[in-house]
């Protein structure tokens, strides 16, 4: 396939760079400043299979042009949308998850969100989602989680897009690959401890899973796989 990455520098779409390619797929690493490298992104070699292309997410025209390809490379099969911003800007948010999605879907091109896990159902049982659960979101982040809600409301409210939700596990950090994972729908995954967490890598495993072998929930989550049988 070819697997267009918007947010390509970020800590997310930098590993699901790097996991695309590894297995053999071509990507479009799209980003406002494809030169340059996130902080938290690894360090790569140069691979032919990845075209760095200057896109903003909330550029229509722009993404659109990307998303076609050109006569050097093929149009994108996919999409995996990462984008974040700090501080929070839930209107950014939304708009650009709009843009995409209208630019996908006139393309008939699929698109992976990578959202967020205040959109989850709180593993309680008390009706709650996590975003307005004090037991996982402390009121500093509550209006990251609440930025999520409101992605996970443009998305369902998108009637053309072929799309799916991913929302990370409560923690979401670099650290190992282990190619393993839990995969839920739409309620938080805990573990035995209470504890829902997962690595940036082991998240891109399951971006490029899901893109590869496409399953027929909208919503999914996926974790730290702890002794449960293996995906």
């Amino acid at each position: 396939m070819t697997i267009a990455v918007l947010g390509a520098t970020g800590m997310v779409g930098s590993r699901v760079v790097d996991e695309a390619s590894a297995r053999g797929h071509r990507v479009l690493a799209l980003s406002r400043r494809p030169g340059s490298e996130h902080p938290e992104g690894p360090r790569r070699p140069q691979d032919p299979d990845v075209t760095p292309v200057a896109v903003a997410a909330d550029d229509a025209h722009a993404l659109r042009e990307a998303l076609m390809g050109s006569a050097s490379r093929g149009a994108a099969d996919a999409v995996v949308l990462t984008v974040r911003t700090a501080p929070v800007d839930e209107e950014f948010l939304v708009g650009a998850t709009r843009t995409v999605l209208d630019v996908a879907a006139r393309l008939g091109i699929r698109v992976l969100v990578v959202g967020g896990a205040g959109a989850l159902r709180s593993p309680g049982g008390r009706g709650l989602l996590v975003a307005d659960d004090p037991a996982y979101v402390p009121a500093e982040i509550k209006a990251v989680a609440a930025a999520g809600v409101a992605q996970l409301r443009t998305c369902r409210s998108h009637a053309g897009a072929d799309h799916v939700y991913l929302s990370p596990p409560a923690l979401l950090e670099p650290g190992e690959r282990t190619g393993r994972y839990r995969r839920g729908t739409d309620t938080l995954l805990v573990d035995a401890d209470g504890r829902s967490r997962i690595s940036a890598e082991d998240l891109a495993v399951a971006v490029v899973d899901e893109l590869e072998n496409p399953g027929p929930d909208r919503h999914i989550t996926v974790a730290h796989h702890d002794g449960h049988p293996p995906v």
